[in-house]
């Protein structure tokens, strides 16, 4: 792709380091952009260092935050009893707009890959297990994809919170094998909760 500006160039080649984004959308993007008045472009550069600089990380449940405690967590008014476990903030974004579940999560960060070099240690596994051991925890709810990444992390954690005083379940097979929660309709997320089953029995069967 030729360009006449330099100018441009640059900006669409780290516009295209996006996910999902081409050269082509880039240019598109950056011509967009272009067309705009300056100040347009100053709030979208202000927002995204002000994202960057700014974010937090909860404290409590590692989901991505304003503020040390994210707001489900602060919310008195949620089951603190029963936690559901996700792989990221997309899940996390996904499951709330079902408006099925009252409970608080825990985001690990990821999903054990040995391929791409992803091991227990680099996800959040152990403070999970510490809140599993401070007894004020009634249910865990798995809530990764049907992969074979989400399985074995779900199995690992459950070996390392097995003996424990709490139900352990995972959503309902709602959700096709291999799908990712975060383009699941809602009210098929929705019923997966509501549906959900001991976590026993989906390894147990196999």
């Amino acid at each position: 792709m030729e360009f006449s500006s330099k100018l441009i160039e640059k900006a669409v080649n780290e516009m295209s380091q996006l996910p999902g984004i081409g050269k082509r959308t880039a240019l598109r993007l950056v011509l967009h952009l272009l067309k705009q008045p300056k100040e347009q472009t100053g709030f979208l550069s202000q927002a995204l260092l002000n994202m960057r600089e700014d974010i937090k990380f909860c404290e409590n449940c590692h989901n991505i935050s304003d503020t040390k405690i994210c707001e489900i967590c602060a919310n008195q008014v949620r089951n603190h009893q029963t936690i559901c476990v996700v792989e990221d903030i997309r899940d996390v974004m996904a499951i709330e707009n079902t408006g099925q579940y009252k409970g608080i999560y825990h985001v690990l960060g990821g999903k054990i890959s040995p391929i791409e070099g992803v091991g227990p240690s680099q996800l959040n596994i152990p403070t999970l297990v510490e809140k599993v051991k401070s007894g004020t925890v009634v249910e865990i709810i798995f809530a990764l994809s049907s992969t074979m990444e989400g399985d074995t992390t779900n199995f690992y954690i459950y070996k390392q919170i097995a003996g424990s005083e709490i139900v352990i379940s995972t959503i309902a097979r709602g959700i096709s094998v291999g799908d990712e929660l975060e383009y699941a309709d809602e009210v098929t997320l929705g019923r997966s909760i509501l549906h959900r089953v001991p976590f026993e029995k989906t390894f147990r069967n196999n």
